[in-house]
């Protein structure tokens, strides 16, 4: 239930003055009603519903839909004056803006009530979600009150809906549905990724975050419906620096100063981290160990040593972010330790062992340049001397950069490649694969296409000798694949591992 309900005409004010009002056809009796819910999807529709029309595929049959079912008005930036002549309208000039405040009125800016952490980064933003949530649970259970809610790449928990995460970060609709779940259970702490797309859409539109984060920053995320440009990509990365109380930004990323110039004036509080010297949280003594990283960090009130159970040494980075974080939001000591010993994030450099003991496969979820460049560079390091056989592909209709990029660091690392599906949805699968392999043979390297992922990992792993590691990434503990415009249920690819190293 929502606390309060508002009158049409207070939406209607509400998008008047920020100027997104293009025309509108109601009467004052129907400015005058409740609206008792509000929907972009056809099939969620309640009584005296505000309806949304949008998306790519929206066609007018959903507002029809929505009609018939109990939407009494709709917004939208297309008239459909033919189709549905006495329905009342507001067409807007920028509905993801408007979605944005339409959901922070609806559910009365709830967002207010909890304490939210957003993080962003081109590579480590769900497995640093992930180290907080374990960070935050292990703080939040001593003091015997609900763990934490979590938005991620990966799933989303808000203490009622528990589900595998389909967008890095939701639209605005769901997204304060989310926080409103979470005051609703009892739940004070969430953290979330925010995407380049979610800022530069207006997803987060409005709302101020106690700590924001900024990881890093790569080449990704450029194409026709993304980003047309690099400066496109951070210029919507940087306003979530504007955006924040406090603000924690890792050194150690080629932007840094952009990002601290992004929060200076708006930020009250700037936190720094990194492995290098003069950062607030300061990481050193990186020893890799054989199912984890030890590593030592001081700061002006502690200098301790720390260990993580993953693997990759880049996840040092993402440990510090999260204890930035924490010391931003007065998490102990203790807690911050213990959770970052505990942490496991699904899907993120999870090692798995044959049979024999003779081979390691390790499922992750790198799926652009910088992950890439990262998980290959910390392998050899981590295996020194070991062939690297890898199974990845590239999605469908966007980021199309990828697979040029992917196609070079793997054609350049490693000893064998096999490219398969991976979320191709309306394009296909054997086309991107293609575009792949060109790039992967230009350096003289094993490739093969095999459009079956489950039997490319199959293949990789079955014959892989024991002086091989085999990288499984792209899609982590995900059970679906974009095809076309549906999503369709599937094995992970961890089930695939599993299954195969089993009869090795």
């Amino acid at each position: 239930m929502i606390d309060k309900l508002h009158l049409l005409k207070e939406y209607t004010a509400l998008l008047d003055e920020n100027g997104l009002i293009a025309e509108t056809n109601l009467r004052e009796e129907i400015l005058d009603k409740k609206v008792n819910y509000v929907s972009f999807n056809s099939q969620d529709i309640r009584y005296d519903t505000l309806f949304i029309c949008k998306g790519a595929h929206f066609t007018v049959d959903y507002l029809l839909s929505a009609l018939d079912e109990g939407a009494f008005a709709y917004i939208s930036e297309v008239k459909y004056e033919k189709e549905a002549p006495e329905a009342p309208y507001i067409i807007v000039t920028d509905m993801r803006k408007t979605m944005a405040l339409v959901a922070d009125l609806f559910y009365n800016q709830v967002w207010k009530r909890l304490t939210i952490t957003g993080i962003t980064g081109t590579k480590g933003k769900s497995t640093t979600t992930y180290f907080m949530r374990y960070i935050l649970d292990e703080y939040l259970r001593d003091q015997k009150k609900p763990v934490s809610a979590v938005i991620s790449g990966i799933d989303n928990y808000d203490g009622i809906i528990n589900e595998e995460s389909h967008l890095t970060t939701p639209e605005a609709l769901d997204l304060h549905r989310h926080y409103n779940n979470a005051v609703k259970s009892g739940i004070e702490f969430l953290t979330m990724e925010v995407s380049s797309q979610a800022l530069k859409y207006h997803r987060t539109r409005g709302i101020t975050f106690d700590v924001g984060c900024f990881l890093n920053i790569g080449i990704d995320h450029i194409s026709a419906v993304e980003h047309p440009d690099f400066e496109d990509y951070l210029k919507a990365k940087m306003v979530l620096m504007g955006q924040c109380k406090t603000v924690c930004v890792n050194l150690e990323s080629d932007y840094a100063k952009t990002a601290l110039s992004a929060a200076e004036g708006k930020a009250e509080r700037v936190i720094t981290f990194g492995l290098k010297e003069g950062a607030d949280i300061c990481g050193y003594d990186v020893r890799p160990e054989k199912r984890g990283i030890s590593f030592r960090v001081k700061c002006d009130s502690f200098d301790e040593e720390f260990r993580i159970g993953m693997t990759g040494l880049f996840n040092v980075e993402n440990a510090l972010a999260a204890i930035s974080i924490s010391y931003g939001l007065n998490i102990p000591l203790e807690h911050i330790k213990a959770g970052l010993k505990k942490a496991r994030v699904s899907g993120r450099m999870e090692i798995y062992t044959s049979k024999s003991g003779k081979l390691d496969v390790i499922v992750d979820y790198a799926h652009n340049q910088m992950s890439f460049e990262s998980l290959f560079h910390s392998t050899k390091k981590e295996y020194p001397g070991k062939k690297i056989t890898i199974v990845f592909g590239c999605p469908g209709k966007k980021a199309l950069g990828r697979r040029k990029e992917l196609g070079d660091i793997a054609g350049k690392y490693a000893d064998k490649v096999y490219i398969t599906e991976e979320d191709a949805g309306e394009e296909p699968v054997m086309k991107i694969s293609e575009e792949i392999a060109g790039h992967v043979k230009e350096f003289d390297c094993e490739c093969h296409i095999i459009v079956d992922r489950k039997e490319a990992i199959r293949q990789a792993i079955e014959t892989a000798d024991d002086n091989t590691i085999v990288l499984i990434t792209g899609k982590g503990r995900e059970t679906r694949q974009k095809r076309g415009t549906q999503y369709i249920d599937t094995p992970s690819d961890v089930d695939y591992v599993e299954e195969f190293l089993a009869q090795k």
